[in-house]
């Protein structure tokens, strides 16, 4: 259970996000490119993985609903009233301006729930477990909005560099705006339940996460390489030690205080490769 004080930081939090961080109006966006063809060549790609990303946050939340069956309430409104009605907004724009550039829709999965999150679910509503299971989504949060954080920012000044001005300030600025308050609601949250879990607890969210890690969006072995092109045209392939050690640092030290040295836990490192090469393989097919 977290204590009184975490409570009311996340609850004051997550009310600040809501009233200061709507859904993006749709009627904000300036949907001009100056370019569609060049754009599309050279983003196109990066727009529909962050699309499908960020659409299939409805499926996210049934998956939450599955494996947590007994939320703390903050969390239940975070996800359900903040972060899904942001996310989705998301989603439907930067799908909107790949269509407007050429390119079809974004093809999300929205209702998969896989069976061992069911199982979770049902092992959920012992407490114990629950805590393991909400301290996986926490760490998965923080790795996915830091990613989230850095890929828009690069995005962000490839777009400028394009001279596509509308896009950068009324898409990407925006979107990239919404990301930190995510990322701060689950540091904050992995922190307060770090605390209070048994040795045991914390040795099983090692083991799962070692088990379970992947970069967000990449379920099989097509959608990591498509993941892989998204680094590779963003330049994060250049250096993925640096960028995997600032996704993961938080989970790093609440984790794995104990191992000396260690930049980046290595299922870490070792799955934004894994994309990185599948990518380099199919490009040389």
């Amino acid at each position: 259970m977290r204590t009184r004080s975490t409570e009311l930081r996340l609850a004051a939090h997550v009310d600040r996000l809501g009233e200061e961080h709507p859904p993006i109006e749709l009627a904000s966006v300036d949907w001009t490119v100056h370019d569609p063809a060049a754009f599309s060549a050279r983003f196109g790609h990066v727009l529909d993985y962050m699309a499908r990303v960020e659409l299939e946050v409805d499926r996210n939340v049934l998956e939450l609903v599955t494996m947590l069956p007994d939320p703390p309430e903050v969390d239940r409104r975070f996800y359900a009233d903040v972060w899904q009605p942001q996310e989705i907004r998301h989603g439907l724009i930067l799908d909107e301006l790949q269509t407007r550039v050429g390119r079809p829709p974004a093809t999300p999965d929205l209702d998969t729930v896989s069976a061992k999150l069911r199982v979770l679910g049902v092992l959920g509503h012992l407490d114990r477990v629950q805590d393991v299971t909400r301290m996986l989504y926490y760490l998965t949060g923080m790795a996915t909005e830091r990613s989230a954080v850095l890929a828009y920012n690069l995005l962000h000044d490839g777009v400028v560099e394009m001279g596509e001005t509308a896009v950068a300030e009324t898409v990407v600025a925006p979107i990239r705006r919404q990301e930190p308050g995510h990322y701060a609601f689950y540091k904050m949250s992995a922190i307060g339940l770090a605390e209070q879990l048994a040795p045991w607890q914390r040795w099983l969210v090692r083991r799962l996460r070692q088990l379970s890690f992947a970069p967000v969006g990449a379920n099989d072995a097509a959608q990591r390489a498509d993941f892989g092109d998204v680094m590779e045209t963003l330049g994060i392939s250049d250096d993925l030690e640096d960028f995997t050690e600032t996704i993961a640092r938080v989970e790093r030290d609440l984790l794995w205080a104990q191992a000396d040295g260690m930049r980046v836990p290595p299922y870490v490192l070792a799955a934004f490769r894994d994309a990185a090469e599948l990518a380099a393989q199919r490009r040389s097919a």
